[in-house]
């Protein structure tokens, strides 16, 4: 695989990158297995892991740990830190007194002494950003990380981001990890645009549409709900939710341009964010070596102009079939308070 350099940082990655969100007990849990797909990965040619301290509650990185004995100057390896680790308030967000007591837990389930890319999982609107941003200035300081991105944040947070890491004279995002597929297009809008600008490295996650691109489900075939990812979410594999029938209908349309193309479904779907000029590597997160063997086979297949015309047709260019999972939401959608004046402010107009 050729390597490419990933947002200015002088590292260099393979296009595709190798998600590990599925080791553990939410998806894998034999260790062995999983430490053998790790490899099986390394030998392919990808020399780029990511990890999470929230996955499988610090399993995966335990397990990514294992797998990289003896490795670990040949890997970049990458995790993340914000979403909640145990009961109790403090333990987890984007503070400087969590992101400080956590990359020591991560950097001891790796069995590292170093993280090349250390990532925001997600906006904390409750920490000003001028903090998230010293914390992780401080930990590149240190040595304990190489750089420092976002994951899953808006266009508009990660250049407020940059402008007060530059008024500050602190180090700044180098990546953005942004859900990006066939079927959820919407960053094309704002946020692969912005990361392009600003000389930003981008990761993007879930290329397989939460399973939607894997050929498994289709219009009109019974969607076993007892395995698989249907088992956490089974309202999203309702056939008869309007969103879940809008992802199938688009699906026998992709169906048919893998056909014309020569490849299968879920080659077609991997394949096609790398063709973005924004993208550095793609996430793929196999749960088994069959998984690893079958997502790794889409890395030979190259998409012309007339094929991905024929995408923008079925799927226009900065559109969502659904929202993707996993996207986070701004308080101000969630909270009423946020959006609505006090009731004697109303009241006094």
């Amino acid at each position: 695989m050729r390597h490419r350099v990933l947002g200015g940082t002088g590292i260099e990655v393979s296009p595709y990158c190798l998600g590990t969100m599925m080791f553990g007990f939410v998806g894998n849990a034999d260790h062995g297995e999983c430490v053998r797909i790790i490899h099986a990965a390394l030998d392919e040619g990808i020399n780029f892991i990511d990890t999470a301290d929230m996955y499988s509650a610090g399993e995966s990185e335990t397990i990514v740990g294992k797998a990289l004995k003896g490795r670990r100057d040949d890997v970049v390896l990458a995790s993340k830190v914000h979403f909640p680790m145990g009961e109790g308030p403090n333990r987890g967000g984007n503070s400087r007194r969590w992101i400080v007591r956590e990359v020591e837990d991560s950097l001891r389930r790796l069995g590292t002494d170093w993280i090349d890319l250390y990532q925001v999982h997600r906006p904390d609107h409750t920490t000003d950003i001028e903090e998230t941003l010293s914390a992780l200035t401080d930990l590149v300081r240190q040595g304990k990380i190489r750089a420092f991105g976002c994951s899953t944040f808006p266009a508009d947070e990660i250049v407020e981001a940059y402008h007060v890491a530059d008024r500050r004279r602190l180090q700044r995002f180098r990546t953005e990890q942004p859900p990006y597929s066939l079927l959820a297009r919407g960053v094309e809008r704002h946020v692969l645009p912005v990361a392009q600008r600003l000389g930003m490295g981008v990761l993007t996650w879930s290329p397989l549409a939460s399973g939607f691109l894997t050929g498994r489900y289709r219009k009109g075939r019974a969607i076993d709900l007892s395995s698989g990812r249907p088992t956490l979410h089974p309202g999203r594999f309702d056939p008869a939710a309007p969103l879940t029938a809008a992802k199938l209908e688009v699906v026998e349309q992709l169906v048919a341009v893998a056909d014309e193309v020569g490849c299968s479904l879920p080659e077609l779907a991997i394949a096609f964010p790398l063709v973005h000029p924004a993208v550095t590597s793609v996430i793929i997160g196999p749960r088994t070596m069959e998984q690893l063997r079958s997502t790794l086979k889409g890395t030979s297949v190259a998409l012309d102009d007339d094929v991905l015309d024929r995408i923008d047709d079925i799927v226009p260019p900065g559109t969502d079939i659904y929202p993707p999972d996993g996207v986070w939401t701004p308080p101000s959608l969630t909270t009423p308070a946020l959006r609505r004046r006090t009731a004697e402010s109303r009241s006094a107009v």
